[in-house]
C-alpha cells in the first residue's frame, strides 16, 4: 500500500555550520535549519508526523514561524480536526508544540520518550532546554484522556507504514518509514537533522547518547534503499531536491523521484 508524503516546511533559523556538527565544523560557512513536519496520506488513511511549535515558542526562542502547520494542512486541503493519527517522533518543542490543534487524533510515542521528558533527566537544565513544559504536560493529560498509543520499539502503525526507534539525540526518538511507489521512504526526524549528519556519522550537538546516535545512523541507512530514500528533519536542501506540491508553496513531494540525486 503505497503513499503520498508531504515535507510542510513551517519555520527557520539562521545558523552557522558549526553549530550542527558535535565537536563544531572547520567552515565559517551559513546552514541554516527549517521546520518540518510531514504529512503521510492515501485513500485509506491520514497520518500527521509531529506538529510543530506554535507562535509563543517562536518568540521565546527567537524562531521565524513561517505559517503555522494547521495553515500549511489547509493548503492541502487537510483539516487538523480530522486528523486521526498524529506520531511524535520526539518531545522536543519543535515536534510535540503543536498538540492542541489535533483534539481528534491519537498520538503515536515511544515509551522510553515519555519517560525521559517527565522524570530526573529534567532537572538538569542542559537536557530539558530542548523540551517546553507545557507540551508535556499536554501530553500527559492526553495520556489520561485515553488518547496516546505508547510504542515500545519498532512497530506498525499502518499497512505500508512502520516506526523504528533510533535513539540518541533522546531515548526515545522515533523515525517513520512509509511505503511509496519510489520505494520506502524514511522520515529520520532528529536522527539527522542534516544529509551531512548521516554522511560524516557525525551528530548534531543535541544528543544524549552519542554511541546510540551513531548506531542510529547505521540503521537509517539500513532502512532506506539509498540516501535519497532517508529524509533529515530540518535540511533546508529537502525543498531544493525534491518536486513541490503544486500550488502550494514550502511543500515538497517525498513520494516523487527527487531532482537530484546523493551517494548511496
Amino acid at each position: 500500500m503505497n503513499y503520498r508524503i508531504y515535507a510542510i516546511r513551517y519555520g527557520h533559523l539562521e545558523r552557522k555550520a558549526a553549530e550542527n556538527f558535535l565537536g563544531g565544523d572547520d567552515h565559517e560557512s551559513d546552514m541554516p535549519l527549517d521546520y518540518y513536519v510531514w504529512l503521510v496520506a492515501n485513500d485509506a488513511h491520514t497520518v500527521l508526523v509531529d506538529t510543530g511549535f506554535d507562535p509563543a515558542a517562536a518568540r521565546a526562542r527567537g524562531r521565524t514561524l513561517l505559517r503555522p502547520v494547521v495553515e500549511g494542512l489547509a493548503a492541502l486541503g487537510v483539516d487538523a480536526a480530522t486528523v486521526a493519527d498524529v506520531v511524535i517522533t520526539h518531545m522536543h518543542y519543535d515536534h510535540a508544540g503543536g498538540i492542541a490543534a489535533f483534539p481528534g487524533a491519537q498520538l503515536h510515542v515511544q515509551d522510553d520518550e515519555v519517560a525521559y521528558c517527565t522524570g530526573r533527566a529534567m532537572t538538569h537544565r542542559h537536557l530539558s532546554a530542548p523540551f517546553d513544559a507545557d507540551n508535556v504536560v499536554h501530553m500527559v493529560r492526553r495520556v489520561f484522556e485515553g488518547r496516546v498509543v505508547f510504542h515500545r520499539g519498532d512497530a506498525p502503525l499502518h499497512p505500508g507504514i512502520t516506526l523504528h526507534r533510533l535513539p540518541g539525540h533522546t531515548p526515545g526518538l522515533q523515525a517513520v518509514r512509509v511505503d511509496t511507489e519510489r520505494g520506502p521512504v524514511v522520515l529520520a526526524s532528529d536522527a539527522a537533522h542534516f544529509w551531512a549528519n548521516l554522511e560524516r556519522e557525525a551528530p548534531f550537538p543535541i544528543v544524549v547518547d552519542i554511541a546510540a546516535y551513531l548506531d542510529s545512523l547505521r540503521t537509517l541507512r539500513a532502512l532506506a534503499p539509498s540516501l535519497d530514500h532517508v529524509i533529515p528533519g530540518h535540511d533546508p536542501a529537502v525543498l531544493e531536491r525534491f518536486p513541490g506540491a503544486e500550488g502550494v508553496a514550502d511543500v515538497a513531494r517525498l513520494d516523487l523521484p527527487p531532482r537530484t540525486g546523493r551517494a548511496h
